[in-house]
Parts: structure tokens; sequence; C-alpha cells
């Protein structure tokens, strides 16, 4: 069967009878899980087994960034926020460098290993001190940096076996609101933006095998539309002038930044038209049902084969991956950084099991 555009959420630790019934349908293509779908590791196990019964060819995803982003704990490495590989660098390159490619490997592998294909990270977002929604989970807040550090953990997570995803394009580290709670607005030019936040999707793009763009409207390159619904910033930008060629996902399409498109079905419609892949519509069932009800069937099946890409290339056994030297010893010092790690109090924003991170 042909993967639909359209990921989905699940309401609860086990899949009810309806969704059993909503992930047949032929315009669903994945199932993105969150917190509260997952109570132990045996449990979503058998949950990431249940979804493989209904349809095999389904993309499972989840958001595991690290630091206040990880949906998965219990049986899962705790990975500190991404911005403690920027102060290792700042004493010793090298091993930053090393770490980080080490910490994208044992991410992956260990998502790998549950069943689910791959995670949406990492964030290549620059970090600006007054973007408390980023903050500590970017690498950096030097372009070059972010660069550096993510492409390392880029180089990990994919050596495991899992298609990685750079978000939020082209930056959402220089605005000050929350894409989840409002639609903010980046008021530089297209050249501010190039010799800044587009850096490090730039430098990564032949590495990226998804891109997700941000909920946020730059009125200077496009006043009518926000990033992942602008024709001008996918399509021209990042697919012709960029020449990128990988998946593109849209942000949850229930998040408050995505409202200025009118329904759920016509912000789908304009997310795909914009030049999206693959859409999420998370924590709103009746947005989900409008959408699969009434979104037109030509859109259906555009790009199948990029997203085909995003799926698990490496088959990881749990037990042998924990009996590895190097999952051990990357284990032992993710853990010993997380414990240490301390943010400031702006970094500090509150997790949540809603939306895409």
């Amino acid at each position: 069967m042909t993967l639909g555009p359209v990921v989905l959420d699940l309401d609860a630790t086990e899949l009810t009878a309806a969704e059993v019934e909503l992930l047949q349908h032929d315009a669903v293509g994945g199932v993105i899980l969150f917190s509260r779908n997952i109570e132990s590791y045996s449990q979503l196990q058998q949950l990431v087994v249940s979804i493989r019964r209904v349809r095999p060819e389904l993309l499972i995803s989840v958001d595991q960034e690290g630091g206040r982003v990880q949906r998965c704990r219990e049986g899962f490495t705790r990975i500190p926020p991404m911005q403690v590989f920027d102060s290792l660098y700042q004493s010793n390159g090298d091993d930053a460098l090393a770490l980080a490619r080490d910490c994208g490997w044992l991410l992956a592998s260990e998502i790998l290993a549950i069943g689910i294909d791959y995670s949406y990270t990492p964030v290549l977002d620059v970090d600006d001190e007054f973007c408390s929604v980023i903050g500590d989970r970017a690498f950096s807040a030097v372009p070059e940096r972010v660069s550096l550090l993510a492409g390392a953990f880029i180089e990990g997570a994919r050596e495991a076996g899992m298609a990685v995803t750079g978000k939020h394009f082209p930056g959402h580290g220089s605005v000050r609101g929350d894409s989840h709670l409002e639609l903010p607005v980046d008021e530089r030019s297209l050249q501010e933006i190039r010799i800044k936040d587009l850096i490090p999707f730039e430098a990564l793009k032949a590495s990226l095998d998804a891109v997700m763009p941000a909920h946020i409207l730059v009125p200077q390159v496009d006043a009518e539309a926000a990033v992942g619904f602008s024709k001008v910033w996918l399509q021209d930008i990042l697919r012709r002038q960029m020449g990128y060629g990988g998946v593109i996902f849209s942000d949850d399409l229930t998040m408050e930044g995505a409202t200025q498109m009118g329904s759920y079905t016509e912000r789908a419609q304009a997310a795909i038209e914009a030049g999206c892949d693959m859409i999420l519509i998370c924590n709103n069932r009746q947005g989900a049902l409008s959408v699969l009800s009434e979104l037109a069937l030509d859109d259906y099946y555009r790009n199948d084969a990029s997203r085909e890409s995003m799926r698990a290339r490496e088959v990881v056994n749990s037990d042998e991956l924990r009996l590895s030297s190097r999952w051990r010893s990357t284990q032992a010092r993710l853990e010993q950084i997380s414990q240490q790690a301390t943010t400031q109090p702006r970094n500090k924003a509150k997790e949540r099991d809603y939306g895409v991170e």
C-alpha cells in the first residue's frame, strides 16, 4: 500500500478500535508517539508491534532530541540538551565532535532497537538568548559551531541507520514568540537570515533526509504565508536556490502558528501545495478526521518515494546494542553529563506533550 502524507498521533498506550480503522486510511503514512503513549519499555515495544500489525509499512516516529524534549525515558539513555556540546567544544573541540557523533549514534540506535523508524532531530536553530522555546535545544549560538556539532551528530545517527530531520527551517532561534502559542514574526530580510540562521541548513543540506519548516512569518520574504505554507520558502528558496532534494515535513498543523491558514483541511492543503511531502496533525482527532475525509485525493501520492527514505535502514538488536562497548561508554558519559548539566532560567521551558517541538 502506498504511503499517504498524513502523520497522526494516538490517544494512549494501546491502539483503540477507532485508531486501528483510522491507520488503514490511504492518506495516512505515519504515526508520531508522545509521552502519553509510553509508560514502559515493554509496553512501547508492544505498541510498536500492534501498529505494525495494522499496517507494516507505516512510518513510526517520535520527538526524541535530548534535554527537555525526550519522550522515551524508561529503558533509554538520558540525553543531555544539545548545547552541552558547545560548552565542551570550547574546551576540547575534538572530544566534543566525537561525543556528538556517538550521541547521535546512540540515540538513533536506541530508537531503532525498539522498532521506531526515526526521531525528528537534530535542531539546527541558532540559539538567541531571547528565544526560550529553542534555548538549550540548539547546539550553539554560533552558526558555524551548530553546523560542526550537528554535522557530527548526523554522522552518528545515519551510521546507526536512522534518517535525520533538520528543524526548524529557516531558523526559529531569532524570534521571540513560541509557535505553539502564536505566529512569531521575523522582521529580518532574507540576506540577514542567510548570514546567520540559514548557515547550518546550507552546510548540512546534503546529509539531511528531511527538513521541518518553522511556523514563523517572515514578511520581507513572504508576507502572505508562514514558512511551512510558503511556496517562496519551500519551492523557490529551499528546493531551487539551495538545491535541497529530501523530504519536507510540516510542523504540527494544530499549533497556533498554523491557524492563519484556516481550517485543518485548508492548512493541510496549503502545506502540501507549498511543497510539504508529509503533514503532521496531532492532538486534535476531529481535525485529523476532517483532513482525511476532505483532502484532495490527487495529493496523496506525490513524492511517495521520498517518504520511503525515512524508513529505518538497519535492524538493531536491543540486547546486542547494550552489550557493545561503544554503547556502554557513550551511555555512561551522556548520563553523567545529563546529571551535571544545568540550564539557564531562559532555557527551563516546561516540557509539553502536545505538538512537535
